[in-house]
């Protein structure tokens, strides 16, 4: 029994540590009698806490204000340089690692090409291992004080056995990959850094509800578009507690062509057939667009929207490349239709690199395809916008994985979790049998 009752005041310290430190995250700097509003503690418990924290260097002042009357109160928030986190984006075209403080501001980045769609397993691997020691040694920093990594990948995320975080990404032709312990095995970082591996569609829609387009909706839908195309649903607040309730869609695989082309996941009529970058350089091309055979995705996009908006200085507009981007609002529309009816989110959001640069040309055609393919009363209620935060938000999404399990841990560092847990950093040397399985070649035909 006596136990049980340590259990519970342990639980007790930790959830008010979190609470505080939650509330100044996100709403600091505030006051101690703020604090105590915001959080329902006592004054007593939030003195308490606050010098704890502040002990720990993770609590700083941040000037003083008058009050009505009496003494001038200090206001407080979370120490920018009381830990650092790293985001990793494993894109289509490259790796991209960035290391950042408490606050996200980036303090060092390094970027790994990789060949057009060469998805080669122990290459990436290797990106993200010298890519993590490249920023520690840019910034001078010690990876002692990292209190996680958290890494945006495409595919599906399986947890829960002793190989943590396995991915199966169909499309690029990873099944069942154990990328938590390939990542983990001769990795250079102290063990008790945790891993956090996840969808990077969903990365972004964290980074988006906190920072973004997002923030303040009940409910949200981000999609990110670029050589393929995914989505998160994420409901609830910038609260940690509140953002865990969120789903990655693999939005990109539904149907929006009846007998379409095939798509890269061996299905046909796909929305990625259409309105992922890797398909549109392909239509482009098939269509006669003039680019040559080696153009990589950015650079056929970029070649297909100045064909059909050159400016006003520039030639007429191509009317296959502008045929071929309506075509694509409207499988865009078709298929935002299909989250508002599904979800009912207040808002979606389109981001991703190909999503931003798609984005100021045909957004007002995908909100008016949305509109006719939705229902009136849902439409009605939902909003169609741009990501905020741009190109480089999976990065900073992949960041906030580590930051929310700091925040909810009270601003606690990470200890060694058990073998299999989010995160996990040890027992990871059990063997998996894992394949890597070309992806389906596209078909053109129908």
């Amino acid at each position: 029994m006596a136990e049980r009752g340590r259990r519970t005041v342990r639980d007790l310290r930790r959830g008010n540590r979190a609470r505080v430190v939650q509330r100044l995250y996100f709403d600091g700097p505030l006051s101690r009698q703020e604090l105590g509003s915001a959080t329902g503690l006592s004054s007593g418990s939030i003195s308490n806490v606050v010098a704890e924290l502040a002990s720990e260097g993770l609590l700083e002042e941040a000037g003083v204000v008058d009050s009505d009357g009496g003494r001038p109160r200090t206001l407080l928030r979370v120490a920018a340089d009381g830990g650092l986190l790293i985001g990793i984006d494993i894109g289509e075209t490259r790796v991209r690692v960035e290391l950042f403080d408490l606050s996200l501001t980036e303090l060092a980045r390094t970027e790994r090409l990789l060949a057009q769609h060469g998805y080669d397993v122990e290459r990436i691997v290797s990106h993200v291992r010298s890519g993590i020691a490249d920023v520690l040694r840019d910034a001078g920093a010690d990876a002692a004080r990292l209190l996680g990594i958290g890494i945006g990948v495409p595919g599906i995320i399986e947890r829960g056995g002793q190989d943590g975080a396995v991915v199966h990404g169909q499309t690029i032709g990873w099944s069942a990959v154990p990328f938590e312990k390939l990542l983990r095995e001769g990795f250079e970082i102290p063990p008790e850094v945790p891993l956090f591996i996840d969808n990077g569609a969903k990365t972004l829609g964290q980074a988006e509800m906190w920072f973004g387009g997002g923030r303040g909706a009940g409910t949200a839908a981000i999609a990110l578009i670029g050589s393929g195309v995914g989505a998160s649903v994420i409901h609830g607040s910038s609260l940690v507690e509140e953002s865990r309730r969120s789903s990655a869609l693999e939005w990109g695989h539904t149907t929006v062509q009846m007998r379409g082309r095939r798509c890269r996941c061996g299905s046909i009529g796909c929305l990625e057939a259409y309105a992922g970058a890797e398909a549109m350089r392909e239509r482009w091309y098939e269509a006669g667009g003039p680019l040559p055979d080696d153009a990589d995705d950015e650079t056929a996009l970029a070649a297909l929207l100045e064909a059909a908006f050159p400016g006003p200085d520039g030639p007429p507009p191509d009317p296959l490349a502008v045929s071929l981007l309506d075509h694509t609002a409207e499988c865009l529309g078709a298929a935002v239709a299909d989250l508002i009816n599904l979800f009912l989110p207040e808002r979606i959001l389109l981001g991703g690199w190909a999503g931003l640069l798609i984005g100021p040309h045909l957004l007002p055609a995908i909100r008016r395809h949305a509109e006719a393919y939705s229902l009136r009363h849902p439409s009605a209620r939902t909003t169609i916008e741009l990501g905020e935060l741009g190109p480089d938000a999976v990065t900073v999404g992949a960041a906030t994985l580590p930051l929310a399990a700091f925040l909810a841990r009270g601003g606690s560092r990470p200890r060694v979790p058990a073998p299999g847990a989010p995160g996990d950093a040890g027992g990871l040397a059990a063997p998996h049998r894992w394949r890597r399985t070309p992806a389906p070649t596209p078909d053109a035909s129908a």
